[in-house]
């Protein structure tokens, strides 16, 4: 397999990385490095399994977006400018932008709701220019989420929906979300925010008029996801997420791929492009485990009691 990817036809910019001595890798992380902690520790191990270490054989230079489309664009221009060989971005708008400023740099996308829905790429098995990596398919998953919250909540009729409304690519989410409650008997409300100054009136407008909260995956979301668990905690709201990480914020309950996992595979598809791989011809997969996570600590807060059932199903149970 070395063999033969070592054989592949170089994509161009590999050669004149080559030719500077060490390869440059832009990291676009979509929130803070704080937020983005586990996932950047998950993509350098695997990098270092395959035989590229930070310093020594390849460069890494590090942005963050600060949950801000715009900056995510200005940060895209950026790594356009440098003329880095390989852009690591997540979160399909962070990617969109990143790909509005390079059609020849290779995108790995580390993480996309709907990489086909967004228009990242054409096909998940040709994605075609200069675009490829992992999705997350969270618009397939997003009726599984409800109906875990209703085996936890049997009498849940009423769930408020939050998203960023200054995301339009959040829309594809809310859609399917919303379409998923509607067959499942389901009311739904939407809590719209477009900055951080927006979440706490968005959360309490929803005190008694719902009993529970589904968030949409934003990067405006997870780099304030303490806050947003706290206030819906102080409005009894249980949260349902579909990132693990949510729930280190204080969440309730996660379903969703490992984000770990995803960025490890991510830096699989760094290496075949480092070793001459064309990013249009790698096939853009999808999440190999979907794993449930329950925060029983959050559960105790809001006086709820998981059934065993689900509790033995989970892959993790944070206490």
């Amino acid at each position: 397999m070395a063999m033969l990817v070592g054989a592949a036809v170089p994509w161009p910019l590999v050669a004149r990385a080559q030719a500077a001595g060490k390869p440059t890798i832009g990291f676009l992380g979509p929130s803070t490095a704080a937020a983005d902690r586990t996932r950047r520790t998950a993509f350098l191990q695997r990098l270092a399994e395959l035989g590229w270490v930070d310093d020594r054989n390849i460069a890494i230079d590090y942005r963050w977006a600060e949950g801000s489309v715009a900056r995510a664009g200005e940060i895209a221009v950026e790594f356009a400018r440098l003329k880095v060989d390989v852009i690591v971005p997540s979160g399909d708008a962070q990617i969109l932008a990143v790909k509005k400023a390079t059609a020849t740099i290779p995108i790995v996308i580390a993480a996309a709701a709907d990489p086909v829905g967004s228009g990242l790429v054409a096909t998940l098995a040709r994605p075609g220019g200069n675009v490829t990596g992992l999705s997350r398919q969270l618009t397939d998953t997003a009726g599984k989420r409800l109906e875990l919250l209703r085996e936890v909540m049997p009498g849940l009729r009423r769930v408020a929906i939050l998203f960023n409304a200054a995301n339009p690519l959040t829309g594809l989410e809310l859609h399917a979300t919303e379409a998923a409650a509607l067959a499942l008997g389901m009311e739904t409300v939407r809590a719209e925010i477009r900055r951080a100054e927006d979440i706490p009136a968005a959360i309490e407008q929803l005190g008694g008029r719902v009993e529970a909260l589904y968030i949409c995956v934003d990067p405006l979301v997870n780099t304030n996801g303490v806050r947003i668990n706290g206030l819906a905690l102080a409005a009894r709201l249980p949260t349902m997420h579909s990132s693990r990480d949510n729930l280190e914020a204080g969440g309730f309950i996660s379903y969703g791929p490992d984000i770990s996992d995803l960025f490890r595979r991510a830096a699989e598809y760094v290496d075949k492009i480092l070793r001459g791989a064309k990013p249009g011809d790698l096939p853009v997969e999808q999440p190999i485990k979907l794993e449930l996570v329950i925060n029983l600590n959050t559960a105790k807060a809001l006086g709820l009691v998981i059934p065993p059932p689900i509790l033995a199903r989970a892959d993790e149970v944070i206490e």
